[in-house]
């Protein structure tokens, strides 16, 4: 494999590290190319473990040797960028984790009947926008028996270099993709939505009827306004956590793991 040692910030190929943005890496306009950023060793292996194709790899120099060893060893005939541990935080604008980085294509976008096909338990992440809960719901997803992910278009892309860092790679191990309907068009699909919100005609979540549903879709709504009348009024249940202290709701990653244990599927 290349090792190319960084003496400028402007060195071809590392444009994906530094200067390209988010959106950019993304490239809604040809989501064929889109690509995304891993960071740590344990969440580049997860991703390679999951099948997800290396572009390049840009490491401190120690880690040449060191924790990038065997990623670098898996990942082939590809580039590896590296240099001292200044210049990389002065290229990429952060100190990084565990000092390395690997660029990765992004996978095809798959269809909700596809990712939800053989599912019993999914959440829909509606116009959650904060990458840390988007990792923690994924990481609390696949530890706790969900079966695949929805989000709809107003939430963060989970292939954001912290959303996946915040998972643990589980962004990699759970089935996801976007929903571009409404909520309740997943009827279609054999499922009842559970709207998590607080109101008047809202059911406890430890009700033993939601338990016994064959296919339910659990529906969390974003940080601030919770989600959306429209939504929580299609609902076939809106579902509460009863709460203690007069503490009126919980972060929606934390409110979202409760949701997981609780409704996981019997």
């Amino acid at each position: 494999m290349p090792i190319i040692e960084i003496t400028s910030l402007e060195h071809p190929g590392t444009e994906l590290y530094a200067t390209l943005t988010e959106a950019q890496l993304r490239n809604r306009l040809d989501p064929t190319k889109g690509i995304f950023i891993a960071e740590s060793p344990k969440v580049i292996n997860v991703a390679l473990n999951a099948g997800y194709k290396p572009i390049s790899l840009l490491c401190e120099r120690k880690h040449i040797t060191g924790d990038a060893a065997d990623i670098i060893t898996r990942c082939g005939n590809i580039p590896i960028y590296t240099g001292d541990r200044q210049m990389l935080a002065t290229l990429t604008g952060y100190t990084l984790t565990r000092g390395v980085l690997c660029a990765m294509h992004r996978p095809p976008e798959r269809s909700v009947e596809d990712v939800c096909h053989d599912a019993r338990r999914i959440v829909v992440i509606d116009g959650v926008v904060d990458t840390t809960n988007i990792g923690a719901i994924f990481r609390s997803a696949a530890a706790l028996g969900i079966d695949a992910v929805l989000l709809t278009p107003t939430s963060c892309d989970p292939l954001n270099r912290r959303s996946v860092r915040v998972s643990m790679g589980s962004v990699f191990l759970v089935p996801w993709t976007w929903l571009n309907e409404p909520v309740s068009s997943l009827n279609r699909h054999g499922f009842k939505t559970a709207a998590m919100a607080l109101t008047d005609n809202s059911i406890s979540i430890d009700d033993e009827t939601l338990t016994s549903i064959p296919r339910l879709a659990i529906v969390m709504g974003t940080e601030g306004d919770g989600l959306s009348h429209d939504t929580i009024s299609t609902a076939d249940y809106v579902v509460r956590i009863p709460m203690s202290h007069n503490v009126d709701s919980l972060n929606v990653a934390a409110a979202a793991a409760v949701a997981f244990w609780q409704l996981r599927a019997k």
